[in-house]
């Protein structure tokens, strides 16, 4: 395994967290950035738009489904 795809809840804290480790332990990481939530509307703001773009790469649910089908 070599990329991790993640969603959940609690954006700022669970989600960047576990977002942290992969980058340090070299994994290809995809935050599904519609697939997660939090309760503070402008900690996830923050998490989405300033620390996964440094952690890996940022998609819509949609567009990591269209990708796995790609051949």
């Amino acid at each position: 395994m070599t990329t991790i795809v993640l969603t959940g809840i609690s954006t700022s804290i669970g989600v960047e967290s576990t977002a942290r480790a992969a980058h340090e332990h070299a994994y290809n990481v995809v935050i599904a950035t519609d697939a997660t939530s939090d309760r503070d509307p402008a900690s996830h703001s923050h998490s989405t738009e300033k620390i996964f773009p440094r952690l890996g790469r940022t998609a819509t649910t949609e567009e990591i489904l269209a990708a796995l089908v790609q051949p």
